[in-house]
């Protein structure tokens, strides 16, 4: 059967995570009903992340596997027009080999962030963005983020429903950013790892939030990373200000396109 990657972008929202559930939406549902459109039989694709309720997506990447060929671009396209009105998009597709799978092949998986500082109420980026109403210190943001660069045990920074064998992960790249976003003043924080633990950006974020707060330290971080406890991580930020931004392969199966 013909496999195929896709770069998949959505909006997560109306989704209770990437994951197929039988009783409530989800985006590998959406797409799924949609393949069932162009091949009337039951699809099952795998996705490099499984994104939680409220996540979003930038560049997400699944494999779907076909029972005729297809021309990469006209199979987007009729992915596209079936997926509507769902906040879903296949941005790129590509004909892949039967080795390729997008979870296991992935080499790297780079998650955004993005806070916005202001006291009004979001209007256009509401759902996007976590709001906070008070400003943030991005050079201590940093120095504390750095305390998190490496391979480390992250039990502290992982869920406690977490099912991943092993806390133990290398984390490339963990940048905090300020830019004058749509909204206002913005911190955009860009994590990037090979894999991630069960709610581990988004428990880097909510502590790191506490540092440029005032109210931790950088050496607080690394106490809480030492600590190995899941009591010690500072407040998990909520979901919706976060966006699998890409999956890395090598090679890239969109590098043609």
């Amino acid at each position: 059967m013909p496999r195929y990657a896709l770069k998949v972008e959505y909006h997560g929202a109306p989704f209770s995570g990437w994951q197929r559930q039988s009783e409530h939406p989800s985006v590998q549902g959406a797409i799924e009903a949609a393949l069932g459109r162009i091949e009337k039989r039951e699809h099952s694709i795998a996705a490099a992340g499984r994104t939680d309720a409220g996540v979003h997506g930038l560049g997400q990447v699944a494999h779907c596997d076909m029972e005729k060929e297809w021309d990469p671009f006209r199979l987007s396209e009729a992915l596209n027009y079936h997926l509507k009105p769902a906040p879903v998009a296949i941005t790129a597709c590509a004909r892949v080999g039967e080795e390729f799978h997008a979870r296991f092949s992935a080499t790297w998986r780079q998650y955004l962030f993005r806070l916005v500082m202001r006291r009004a109420p979001l209007t256009h980026d509401k759902g996007l963005a976590w709001q906070v109403p008070h400003p943030l210190d991005v050079a201590a943001m940093q120095a504390g983020a750095d305390r998190l660069i490496g391979r480390h045990d992250f039990t502290t920074f992982r869920s406690s429903i977490c099912q991943a064998n092993s806390p133990l992960r290398t984390l490339d790249r963990l940048d905090v950013e300020r830019v004058e976003g749509p909204s206002g003043p913005e911190i955009r924080f860009h994590v990037k790892a090979r894999a991630f633990l069960h709610n581990q950006v988004r428990s880097f974020v909510g502590t790191l939030e506490r540092v440029g707060a005032g109210a931790w330290t950088p050496d607080d971080v690394t106490a809480a990373l030492e600590a190995r406890a899941r009591a010690a991580c500072g407040p998990v930020c909520p979901p919706h200000g976060l966006y699998l931004a890409g999956v890395g392969y090598e090679p890239d199966p969109f590098d043609h396109i």
